[in-house]
């Protein structure tokens, strides 16, 4: 491979994005189509919420329906790609090195975090993946650590993506219809995460608690932003980035997405 692969961060939406791809989704299977086919995927979830990082390490991962009072049909949807166990050894080892023990949970399956932007990505579910976990209490300095200590994947044909989302307030988003417009606040909090990542304004994202407008109010809980953070790190800082897509739902779900690399974007330059 001529430049390793980029990374990649994906805001998954409502578990409904698997049945109403729109153009969020198109614009993933395009992305597909660009990219150099990797070798596994490493996906960085923000359904998974452990006290320390964990990678799963399943042979052949379930496909876990981690949600409720969504329509029947999300139920029947499975993803059958094979699982990663040597991938899952590497991620464990890097973290590890890096002094960030890890374990490997070998029945872990996919969360709807991992596996419902995958079917948008590589719907033929044929190319190995693997799951790995966000801290509870870890924050941005300790995730984009532990992106930093993954980064050599991209050179071994690893697709390394954060699934999360841009801006996830569920008490709002569970009492707002679909087509609502957008909240201010959101367009507000997604504007300065795209203007500091057009400056590579690393510094301040990482501090955004502080420092971003209606930051708690965008994100109540931090799980959903952390694996912006992985991406970013495992990036090398990310110094060129691409906006893949910028929309919202129920007018306070961010689907930003972002593709990002150290060096060109263009995986055949």
């Amino acid at each position: 491979m001529s430049v390793p692969l980029p990374t990649l961060f994906v805001s998954h939406g409502a578990p409904t994005w698997a049945l109403e791809p729109g153009r969020a989704g198109a614009r993933l299977a395009e992305l597909a189509a660009r990219l150099p086919r990797p070798r596994a995927v490493l996906m960085v979830s923000a359904h998974w919420e452990t006290d320390r990082p964990s990678v799963s390490g399943a042979r052949a991962p379930q496909t876990i329906h981690d949600f409720f009072g969504f329509p029947r049909a999300l139920h029947s949807l499975r993803y059958g790609a094979p699982g990663a166990p040597a991938l899952a050894e590497r991620v464990a080892d890097c973290l590890g090195r890096s002094g960030m023990p890890t374990r490997i949970e070998t029945h872990r399956g996919l969360d709807h975090g991992a596996w419902v932007p995958l079917m948008h990505l590589y719907p033929a579910a044929d190319i190995p993946v693997t799951q790995l976990s966000v801290m509870v209490s870890g924050g941005p300095d300790r995730h984009w650590a532990m992106g930093r200590a993954l980064a050599p994947l991209r050179d071994e044909g690893v697709l390394i993506i954060g699934s999360g989302s841009v801006t996830h307030n569920l008490r709002e988003f569970r009492r707002v219809p679909e087509d609502s417009a957008e909240e201010p606040y959101v367009a507000e909090f997604r504007e300065w995460v795209a203007a500091h990542l057009d400056a590579a304004g690393h510094e301040a994202l990482r501090a955004y608690r502080s420092r971003a407008p209606h930051a708690v109010r965008a994100h109540p809980t931090e799980e959903h932003f952390l694996p912006l953070f992985v991406a970013l790190g495992a990036a090398e800082d990310g110094r060129r980035h691409e906006r893949l897509h910028s929309g919202v739902s129920y007018g306070v779900i961010g689907m930003d997405s972002y593709l990002f690399a150290a060096e060109s974007l263009d995986p055949a330059a």
